[in-house]
């Protein structure tokens, strides 16, 4: 009876010791989100656009060459949170809601996110910018929250950016208020950021900075998108060959030629007219400032931290939503009447608070070649994200590992030695199923995902599934099993569909996928229901 009183203080003590230790030791984490920020925008991933800030992050951390976000905003947000398939959090569709498995267009109580978890574990947890998986982040596990509720506004005001947009579409610790008019979003979310980091005193901490930059309406201010001036002039094809040699000399992506087809879209720029050259430049010059901006912004986060003697104890996480976005809304028949009725075309306005443009298809393939295609889409250019991890010590400064953000979570929950529970407010909850980076960096593992490992993703048809060097997309409506093309990892362009030559390894692929939509509810056709915005 001793001994057995003995043992059991024995295991008190080294759990005491361990939490103790844990408690003084505890990580800060920090993730920043840009929103449809394309693969090559950074300096550091081969751009012409100024980053030096996000560049110092990547020269300390680690540069991910090969990470996979969703294709869309919403079910990003929900897959990075909770660890877990865009089904299974209830954001089987973006903007829409309806009463179906996986469809409700809210954030599901299957899932426990990070700052549910975080919070558990004596973590402060704040977030600032777009929320946009359903009704308010306050409920979820943050301390503090000054947010967008929907997937996009302008970046200045109060002006709806499509009609049919709430009134108050901003909240604050779940509150509804209006934007503070004149101030730009960046600047004010990162203010907010900043502020949520000093609340924080002693106490670890997890930030969600989740920006709102670059994505449409193109709107910043002068002193950033003038530095820019006559940067694009040459069109799209010559700042897509300057952008793809910078990544080949950075040796980013391991490029083999006979798998490779570059969009030739030089035509596309030779017919328009002197005044549609002119436009299209001064779209990607605002563009880039909002870059320019977003990189400032960063700069502010790293350097308050410093002087708070927080660096050297956080981890960052820099990264992009999805691919670059192609809308181009203005002359869109369903968006452009209220949008013309209510913003400016001007070349004079662009960029101000009173103009509404978006970048179009053009400009976004060149953001994201050498992939195919863009935001939406399934193939590459839609999914394929910049991501960098700072504050991690490690001797790997670039990785090609596969990855997508389903790692992220459990990379966080491994940083800050936090349990996932099988249940949460009495309720039994799904677990991530990713898995953590920790053991590839610290020389652990030799690869992040086995051979066998399937990455699965659907949205509205728009499909794919990754095993071992292979992957299926399908993009083609309406929806169909057998419309899957089949790519070689190592054909980034997707120029070479093999579906008939390798018949055995499309059908493995197709049954995984099968077996995939079963297991989640995919309903086909996708169940719209209630438009959330």
């Amino acid at each position: 009876m001793m001994l057995h009183s003995i043992r059991k203080i024995n295991i008190f003590l080294i759990f005491y010791f361990l939490f103790s230790c844990d408690n003084t030791e505890k990580k800060n984490v920090i993730i920043i989100l840009a929103d449809d920020l394309g693969y090559s925008d950074l300096s550091c991933f081969g751009s012409e656009i100024n980053t030096p800030n996000i560049d110092n992050l990547a020269s300390d951390g680690v540069v991910f060459t090969n990470y996979y976000s969703s294709p869309l905003c919403a079910p990003s947000r929900a897959m990075l949170l909770s660890g877990n398939d865009n089904h299974v959090a209830g954001i089987g569709i973006q903007a829409f809601r309806s009463n179906d498995y996986g469809y409700e267009g809210l954030l599901s109580e299957r899932v426990v996110i990070i700052p549910e978890i975080l919070k558990s574990n004596g973590y402060r947890t704040f977030m600032s910018g777009k929320w946009h998986i359903g009704g308010d982040p306050i409920s979820r596990g943050f301390d503090d929250t000054f947010v967008l509720l929907p997937g996009a506004f302008t970046h200045y005001d109060n002006n709806k950016p499509i009609k049919g947009y709430p009134d108050s579409a901003f909240s604050l610790n779940g509150k509804r208020i209006l934007w503070d008019e004149g101030k730009y979003s960046t600047d004010e979310y990162t203010d907010r950021f900043i502020n949520y980091i000093d609340k924080s005193d002693d106490s670890p901490f997890f930030g969600y900075l989740s920006l709102t930059a670059p994505h449409w309406p193109l709107q910043v201010d002068k002193k950033f998108s003038d530095k820019y001036r006559g940067l694009y002039d040459s069109g799209y094809e010559n700042i897509k060959i300057t952008r793809l040699n910078k990544i080949k000399a950075k040796q980013l992506i391991d490029i083999k030629e006979e798998h490779f087809k570059v969009k030739d879209f030089r035509s596309e720029w030779e017919n328009l007219s002197d005044e549609g050259r002119k436009i299209e430049s001064r779209k990607m010059e605002i563009y880039a400032g909002m870059i320019d901006n977003l990189d400032h912004n960063v700069g502010r986060i790293i350097t308050h931290l410093k002087n708070k003697n927080k660096l050297e104890n956080t981890i960052i996480i820099f990264m992009s939503d999805n691919g670059a976005a192609a809308e181009d809304f203005y002359y869109n028949k369903t968006y452009g009447p209220y949008i013309q009725d209510k913003f400016s075309y001007d070349y004079d306005d662009m960029g101000k608070p009173e103009s509404f443009i978006s970048l179009g298809k053009n400009w976004a393939d060149m953001i994201t070649n050498p992939f195919n295609l863009y935001k939406g889409y399934t193939s590459s250019g839609g999914m394929r994200s910049p991501l960098i991890i700072s504050g991690i010590s490690t001797k790997k400064k670039t990785s090609e590992q596969f990855i997508t953000l389903l790692d992220i979570a459990p990379t966080i929950y491994s940083i800050t030695n936090s349990l996932y529970p099988k249940i949460f407010h009495e309720k039994t909850i799904q677990k991530p199923i990713g898995a953590s980076i920790i053991p590839y960096l610290n020389g652990e593992d030799i690869e992040i995902h086995d051979k066998d490992y399937v990455f699965s993703f659907e949205h509205s048809g728009n499909a794919i599934l990754i095993k071992n060097k292979w992957k299926i997309v399908n993009s083609t409506s309406p929806f169909n099993n057998n419309n899957f093309d089949l790519y070689h990892l190592d054909d980034i362009s997707e120029s070479n569909n093999l579906k008939e030559k390798e018949e055995i390894i499309y059908n493995d692929l197709l049954k995984e996928w099968k077996k995939y939509s079963l297991s989640k509810k995919i309903i086909f056709p996708t169940p719209y229901k209630d438009d959330l915005n």
